[in-house]
């Protein structure tokens, strides 16, 4: 250990002092300073160091090193003169790393801030987080993965992560370097969980590796209710035994032995009135099935018949009870018709329910992108599925608007819950409010009793799409708003308030800051949908795509049409690249669609050939008109085409631009209207 003198008591003395004093390498023999009351000489009274004002007086031998910081060089001079053969630092030096060691003490207190900030916001996330060194021993674990594992950070912290958690699949991420998402896992406490698995790399090489994880155990739970018809099967045996349902035993000859409390329920007998009485002794009308069982040993279900005092109608299901080949009896279930027909309705509500539930069936990994474009719009979208932010989708129609709502909810926290698809425009707004919303009992004429969930109440907790947004009057712009901003809805004919957890997702291909400006779509609204646009580019602004959409669009159409089409030429290839594509990727689908049909059962690619007469031409033709607006030379498709522009305009003028309208007159979909619309550059005539 070497003896350091400080001479100088300013700020630099008194930073090195500190330095110093928490070495184990250095002792300060003394500070000195002609000012008693120096910064550095008041901290070494308090440390107990030695002080004083002459540094001749502490320059004995046994010191080591003497740092001058008074910055005043004829001191320096005299030390050095009279020290020789000890270490002497000057001032300017001192200072310079006084200064650097302040810095540094300043940076290390922000580095331990920003730490605990970043451990603070792991640690109260919900997602469980597990992170190994490149040796496989465990660095960290947060509140949430400690939970769900059952076990505490602080005792496996530096364990192999195999002996923590066997079945973690972070080991494997190490050795492969390669990257695992969404996979389902169950844990040793019987949890199951849906993990990521990432390899951390520095440098180039494995540093490590970190498990981003949920507890699905309860969805997994539901799902299987849901779906297995084994749980299903459990679920009605539940319910029979437990009392819903009455229940009669009688012996070999047909004299009561057993009935459960549900039974007098029902027919309002009791067991005194039963037990050891004929099994006749419960009907009011009809034949007694326990006999009838009891002859022929054959089961009867679904008998209708009338039992008790009351009369009570009743289904009846009775079976023989049959012990080593013997008949010893027969069971009957007695069904309440009423109770029946509650149990029916909910069934039904809950297949309804369950189909709503799986209609989001597209992921991200769906979405077929090589363009820049695409790739904002894609990572957009991701970003975007992470928030509970409202998405307004933007594009023209056929760009895949539907597709990345699908994606978004998949890729959301509410992936378990519902998604649940609305077309604004496909939905008379006299029927719109009520389908959203919901209605009370005896809200209009017709109006269910005990009223009716709106498709906002069936997506809760889950999310809504909403396409053609655009299309919304004015009143059910007002309605939407209220939900966005207050989160809650109000039925029609109701008064009540019913609060709703829903993430929106909205689409259109509209011009709606035109619509604001023509005061059709209200600012407010456009300002609530506007916070996350994601605008999707059409295909002729992506036309580099075409072969990777070509691609997978074939193998979709092969399974639809029962086809064995292995791709497409380059010929053909050739003159999509050419054509402008106005209904973007829904109208090449169905090109390459018609030309499959057009194709032998021999022939493996589509070639030019099977794309003629499917109106791929890449431009507009200068052809003369005749009297009708019609080309008096082309082929029939383009003539064609040119007399069904015109229809479709006429049709529009004459119903001031309203496309429901316009559709019912022309006898075709709305649907339909949109594509021909985008088609023929006829989208902008004014809409309503």
């Amino acid at each position: 250990m070497q003896n350091v003198l400080i001479v100088g008591g300013g700020k630099g003395g008194k930073a090195i002092l500190k330095i110093l004093s928490e070495s184990a390498r250095f002792r300060v023999a003394g500070i000195v300073d002609i000012n008693p009351q120096a910064e550095g000489i008041r901290l070494a009274k308090n440390m107990g160091v030695k002080t004083g004002n002459n540094w001749r007086v502490f320059s004995g031998p046994d010191v080591d090193i003497i740092i001058e910081v008074t910055g005043d060089e004829q001191v320096f001079r005299e030390i050095a003169a009279d020290c020789t053969g000890r270490i002497v630092i000057p001032g300017s030096v001192a200072y310079l790393i006084a200064k650097l060691l302040e810095e540094k003490e300043a940076l290390i207190r922000k580095l331990e801030s920003e730490t605990k900030k970043h451990a603070l916001i792991l640690q109260s996330t919900a997602e469980g987080m597990t992170v190994i060194d490149k040796n496989g021993r465990i660095i960290f674990m947060n509140r949430a993965a400690e939970k769900i594992n059952g076990v505490s950070a602080r005792e496996v912290l530096g364990k192999p992560i195999s002996s923590v958690i066997p079945k973690s699949r972070l080991a494997h991420v190490l050795e492969t370097k390669k990257r695992e998402t969404n996979v389902e896992i169950e844990l040793q406490n019987g949890v199951k969980i849906l993990a990521s698995h990432i390899p951390m790399f520095d440098g180039g090489k494995v540093a490590g590796a970190i498990s981003v994880f949920r507890d699905i155990t309860e969805a997994v739970k539901q799902a299987e209710e849901i779906t297995n018809l084994k749980e299903i099967k459990m679920m009605l045996q539940a319910i029979i035994h437990s009392s819903d349902d009455a229940i009669s035993v009688v012996d070999e000859k047909g004299r009561g032995i057993l009935i459960n409390p549900a039974y007098t329920r029902i027919t309002g007998l009791s067991e005194e009135e039963v037990i050891g009485k004929p099994a006749t002794a419960d009907i009011s009308e009809g034949e007694s099935m326990h006999f009838k069982v009891l002859q022929t040993k054959k089961p009867v279900r679904g008998v209708k018949m009338r039992v008790g005092p009351l009369k009570k109608e009743v289904i009846v299901n009775v079976a023989p009870v049959i012990v080593n080949g013997m008949l010893k009896g027969s069971v009957g279930v007695i069904h309440d018709v009423s109770e029946i027909e509650t149990l029916t309705t909910e069934l039904r509500r809950a297949r309804r329910q369950m189909m709503q539930a799986a209609t989001a069936k597209y992921t991200f990994e769906d979405i077929i992108h090589a363009s820049d474009e695409m790739d904002i719009a894609v990572e957009q979208a991701k970003l975007a599925a992470q928030t509970p932010v409202t998405i307004l989708l933007r594009g023209e129609s056929g760009t895949g608007k539907e597709l990345f709502a699908h994606a978004i909810h998949q890729a959301s926290s509410r992936k378990n819950h519902k998604f649940v698809r609305v077309n604004c425009a496909a939905i008379a707004e006299s029927l719109l409010e009520s389908e959203l919303f919901g209605y009370e009992e005896g809200a209009f004429s017709g109006a269910k009793k005990g009223g009716k969930k709106g498709l906002f109440e069936e997506a809760d907790h889950g999310s809504l799409f909403l396409d053609e947004i655009g299309e919304l009057s004015a009143h059910m712009q007002a309605k939407l708003l209220r939900v966005l901003q207050e989160k809650e809805i109000v039925k029609v004919g109701g008064t009540k308030p019913v609060p709703v957890d829903v993430r929106i997702i909205c689409a259109t291909h509209a011009d709606l800051e035109k619509a604001v400006a023509e005061g059709k779509f209200r600012e407010d609204l456009y300002y609530r949908l506007d916070r996350m646009p994601i605008r999707i580019p059409p295909l002729r602004a992506r036309k580099q795509e075409i072969p990777l959409l070509a691609r997978r669009l074939i193998q979709k159409i092969n399974q639809d049409y029962g086809r064995n089409v292995e791709g497409i030429t380059s010929r053909a290839l050739s003159i999509l690249y050419r054509y402008d594509w106005p209904g973007n990727v829904r109208e090449l689908e169905n090109v390459l669609g018609r030309a499959i049909i057009f194709m032998g059962f021999h022939e493996k690619s589509i070639d030019a050939v099977h794309l003629d007469g499917l109106g791929l031409s890449p431009g507009k033709r200068e052809e003369k008109q005749g009297a009708a607006g019609i080309p008096e030379k082309g082929s029939l498709d383009e003539m064609l085409s040119a007399f069904e522009k015109q229809l479709i305009q006429k049709a529009l003028e004459e119903n001031a631009g309203n496309k429901t309208n316009t559709a019912k007159q022309l006898g075709i979909s709305l649907r339909s209207l949109y594509y021909k619309l985008e088609k023929y550059r006829l989208a902008k005539i004014s809409m309503q």
